[in-house]
């Protein structure tokens, strides 16, 4: 006999939610007065505002000030119930969610798992390099940048040091341009202090592009300052080139030239991560799910989909709506909407995505902003920008609490440069071991 997970059955509707990113939980939220059950399932039982997640990895703050556990965020809201599991398989024909804790029925299934990093099939990439699509990656990365000098202190070989010193970004979108700056900030005015007997002058922070510009999607203004900024920063920019291949060591440009590094940092691209049991053909191209304009999963009635795993192809969004943040909290409110209408016999709202422009901040004071208020276009570059960058970050996080933390260590790290987060904690990357005897030609 099947065996179920333990679920208080209140007699009402089930909605069930798979994931808890920005799309679930505001999902989650917007259904509080609706006469449901609402199941929220994830394999973490915290929420992570993934748009800080690189200050995380450069330890400027902790991670518990970007994760906020699912039973805190909704301990008032008496039609929530959060079951910490892996879904394994949806089986539509009998509406049941196969779990690692056993089947949980539903009336209604919304799949909100996002994301994840695309290595475009390249297994060596994946085994090497280290992703930021979550924070014990980011908490990964901290610990190998931090473990990388303490290993090159005890090193008299200069390439084996640079191998260590050095770091390779690769994707120039917003995490890609924000670690950068941030590693760049880093070398200038902490790691000197921390590490006083190594030559940070020597320490190479590349950025590689693949495309002829910085933060595709962003102005051209954006791109252009965002470019300035890091190359004054001394961050060495590489447009319209590709990472043929990383060995753990060496990186091969598609050009044929090389760089050394154990640590690359991939930045260069994400894909849907559908849950098996949908219909084929409703997994469109980058594994995301076809959604109707009422973020239906297509050939289904009561399945839904939103935020980055869902693809709403329409003539102004022939790709489908960009995998941000915004998209995510505006289609989760809207379903929650759209889910009472239903039960009560109303027609649902089409979706329109109201976008709100985008931001990235490369260092202090400097960022870049394309903002649309009011049906005005604001671009904004420098001080102002990093200013508004701060301010919707603040007001983003899920708590209080969170807000508080956060801008404290903003403030005592503006004027100090000193978060005291660089801590070695848990897991880092080790590719090739730094005892092996290897010889390479760079070409830098």
């Amino acid at each position: 006999m099947a065996k179920y997970a333990r679920i208080k059955n209140t007699g009402k509707p089930k909605v069930v939610i798979i994931g808890g990113g920005f799309a679930g939980l505001e999902l989650a939220k917007s259904l509080k007065k609706a006469d449901v059950q609402v199941i929220l399932i994830d394999k973490q039982n915290y929420h992570t505002f993934q748009p800080l997640m690189y200050q995380v990895a450069t330890a400027a703050i902790e991670a518990d000030s970007i994760i906020h556990p699912f039973r805190k965020v909704f301990d008032k809201q008496e039609n929530f119930f959060f079951r910490l599991a892996e879904v394994q398989h949806i089986d539509t024909a009998q509406k049941l969610v196969e779990t690692s804790i056993g089947l949980i029925r539903y009336d209604y299934l919304v799949i909100a798992t996002g994301a994840t990093t695309n290595y475009f099939g390249d297994k060596l990439m994946e085994e090497n390099a280290i992703a930021m699509k979550s924070v014990e990656d980011a908490i990964n990365l901290r610990n190998t940048i931090l473990s990388n000098f303490e290993n090159a202190l005890q090193l008299d070989d200069e390439e084996q040091m640079n191998s260590l010193m050095d770091y390779v970004i690769v994707g120039g979108g917003p995490t890609g341009v924000e670690l950068a700056g941030a590693l760049s900030e880093l070398r200038k005015h902490v790691f000197p202090k921390d590490y006083p007997e190594l030559d940070f002058q020597s320490m190479d922070i590349h950025l590689i592009q693949s495309g002829g510009e910085l933060l595709k999607g962003m102005s051209k203004e954006a791109s252009v300052k965002s470019l300035q900024f890091l190359e004054e920063m001394g961050v060495k920019v590489w447009l319209n080139r590709r990472v043929k291949s990383y060995d753990g060591y060496t990186v091969t440009l598609d050009n044929g030239e090389t760089l050394i590094t154990r640590t690359l940092i991939w930045a260069a691209g994400v894909t849907g991560n559908p849950i098996d049991g949908l219909k084929p053909e409703s997994i469109l191209k980058g594994n995301r799910v076809q959604v109707d304009v009422y973020n239906r999963v297509v050939g289904y009635e009561n399945v839904f989909a939103i935020g980055d795993i869902a693809a709403m192809v329409t003539t102004e969004n022939p790709q489908g709506h960009p995998m941000l943040a915004q998209p995510a909290l505006q289609q989760g409110t809207l379903l929650g909407k759209n889910l009472v209408r239903l039960f009560s016999g109303e027609p649902m709202q089409p979706f329109v995505y109201k976008d709100q422009g985008s931001m990235a901040t490369i260092g202090k004071n400097k960022a870049v902003a394309d903002l649309k208020l009011f049906n005005r276009e604001i671009k904004s570059q420098g001080f102002f920008a990093w200013l508004i960058w701060m301010f919707i970050h603040l007001i983003s996080l899920v708590s209080f609490r969170d807000r508080l933390v956060v801008m404290l260590n903003w403030g005592w790290n503006y004027f100090t440069y000193n978060s005291g987060n660089r801590l070695i904690v848990g897991h880092k990357q080790e590719n090739i071991p730094i005892t092996e005897t290897i010889t390479h030609k760079t070409v830098i």
